[in-house]
């Protein structure tokens, strides 16, 4: 993933194509040890491509991703009544815990 963020650091300085030897420079620059055979692979696959057509294909990727928003939303749907009957005593615990603050003597105005 370094190498990738080197990669692309180089880019949006100017550089729209990245030597192996650009991007150990920047690794080596901020105390970081190049592996050669990452920078290799990552070099000859980006070979030619932009970052617009970099950042394109990897937005359209992560696109498909599931989230799991749908799975929480309809577990929460699912347990809403269970959660609308635990609510009253989740608010009497919070009481109790107010009252025992104020037993210590300790306030935020005293």
């Amino acid at each position: 993933m370094k190498h990738v963020a080197a990669y692309l650091l180089l880019g949006l300085a100017g550089n729209e194509s990245p030597s192996a030897a650009d991007i150990k420079t920047v690794l080596e620059s901020v105390g970081i040890e190049a592996d050669e055979d990452r920078l290799s692979t990552i070099v000859s696959e980006l070979k030619g491509k932009t970052l617009a057509e970099l950042i394109e294909a990897g937005s359209a990727k992560l696109a498909s991703v599931p989230s799991g928003g749908a799975a929480a939303g309809g577990a929460a749907a699912a347990g809403g009544a269970a959660a609308a009957a635990d609510a009253p005593a989740a608010e009497e615990k919070e009481e109790e815990k107010e009252e025992s603050d104020e037993d210590m003597g300790f306030g935020l105005f005293d």
